[in-house]
């Protein structure tokens, strides 16, 4: 039977611009999140709460790169194309936290969180 990619190659835009993925992307597409109950007594059942879905990706550094227009975007559409063929789209994306570059590494992390993320089937 062959071999199939289950990661690697990777690709990531935002809002059809393409950034050089450095090497991680992490896709996060749960729009809730479930925290167990735990009485004296036994188990109770569960929390649910909503949460923000996110892409967090490390980019590579370069002429074309702006901390500016990085900081600039707000309502995005991301889109993360993995070795495995999966396809994750964040919408209506910001990214979310500082951006620092590390200039041993000529390299920038970038978190996205959006109002929705969904896997193109």
């Amino acid at each position: 039977m062959p071999q199939k990619a289950r990661g690697g190659i990777a690709y990531i835009k935002a809002d059809g611009v393409q950034y050089d993925l450095r090497g991680n992307c992490t896709v996060s597409p749960d729009d809730t999140e479930r925290e167990g109950i735990a009485g004296q007594d036994g188990v109770h059942g569960f929390l649910e709460r909503p949460r923000v879905p996110f892409i967090s990706i490390d980019i590579t550094d370069g002429a074309g790169v702006s901390l500016q227009q990085l900081r600039a975007i707000k309502d995005a559409t991301v889109t993360a194309e993995l070795a495995n063929g999966k396809v994750y789209v964040l919408r209506n994306a910001w990214t979310s936290d500082a951006h620092e570059i590390n200039t041993g590494d000529a390299q920038i992390s970038v978190k996205f969180e959006g109002m929705s993320c969904r896997e193109l089937v």
